[in-house]
């Protein structure tokens, strides 16, 4: 026999648990002591074990409690069942950890504005996300949108993405210094350094991508994160003044 601080060392799981396995009927000791201590079998080790492995795939305590106490039980369509559900489960976890990277990085383009990085995720969460797929298939050739694929989103991780994400939230906090502001400048030629990185040659393509974000209608039918008119005309008149530098540049 034995005793259950033994099984406790054994097996990891504590006491409290094992009382209330005791008390539901999942797990019953063989006997107890005569101070009322609990004592088990190698059986009930085992059977311990099986509690233990059966919840860490997510079943849950009643549903283990008829699988092991039923000779007649259905294991295989148990466990396509707990496979289903883990599958859903994981999608249900992949939109969730999409919608809060949209929220952490609107946060990080509103700064201290967070009701309106929520406010507008809140926007972007509502619409029907076949239908902005289908209105972008309708909008771009399907070499434009493999392009597509590489312009930075709300929901992406990666550091490109991010970096975009960053300039764009200096240039908001930027723009009472005006587009010529040397900051202003240098955000907006960093940017265009990265325009060249990724899209070097792809004018047309900026160009009609520039002419749906410059139109509110299309940008939310397209589900791109909500910007504010005067900021991509601000945006404009800035990248507009850096080209104008760049091009005629001054003589020493």
């Amino acid at each position: 026999m034995i005793h259950i601080n033994k099984v406790r060392e054994l097996t990891g799981v504590t006491v409290r648990t094992l009382r209330y396995y005791d008390q539901i009927g999942l797990l019953k000791p063989t006997s107890k002591t005569e101070g009322g201590h609990r004592l088990y079998t190698n059986e009930e080790i085992k059977k311990l074990q099986q509690v233990q492995f059966l919840k860490k795939i997510g079943f849950r305590l009643h549903e283990i409690k008829d699988m092991l106490s039923s000779c007649q039980w259905d294991w295989s369509d148990s466990l396509k069942s707990q496979l289903s559900f883990v599958i859903k489960e994981q999608e249900n976890l992949k939109k969730i950890e999409l919608t809060l990277r949209e929220l952490i990085h609107g946060i990080a383009i509103e700064g201290e504005e967070n009701s309106i990085a929520i406010q507008k995720i809140m926007q972007l969460s509502s619409k029907d996300k076949e239908i902005q797929q289908y209105y972008r298939e309708s909008l771009f050739k399907d070499r434009e949108i493999k392009l597509w694929e590489k312009v930075p989103n709300m929901t992406s991780d990666s550091s490109d993405s991010l970096e975009w994400i960053a300039l764009i939230g200096q240039l908001k906090r930027y723009m009472k210094d005006g587009p010529k502001a040397s900051k202003v400048q240098n955000i907006i030629r960093r940017m265009d350094e990265k325009r060249l990185e990724e899209f070097d040659g792809e004018d047309e393509f900026l160009n009609k991508l520039w002419e749906i974000r410059m139109s509110s209608k299309q940008s939310d039918k397209l589900g791109l994160y909500p910007i504010e008119q005067d900021v991509l005309e601000f945006m404009n008149q800035a990248y507009a003044f850096f080209m104008t530098e760049k091009n005629n540049p001054q003589s020493e």
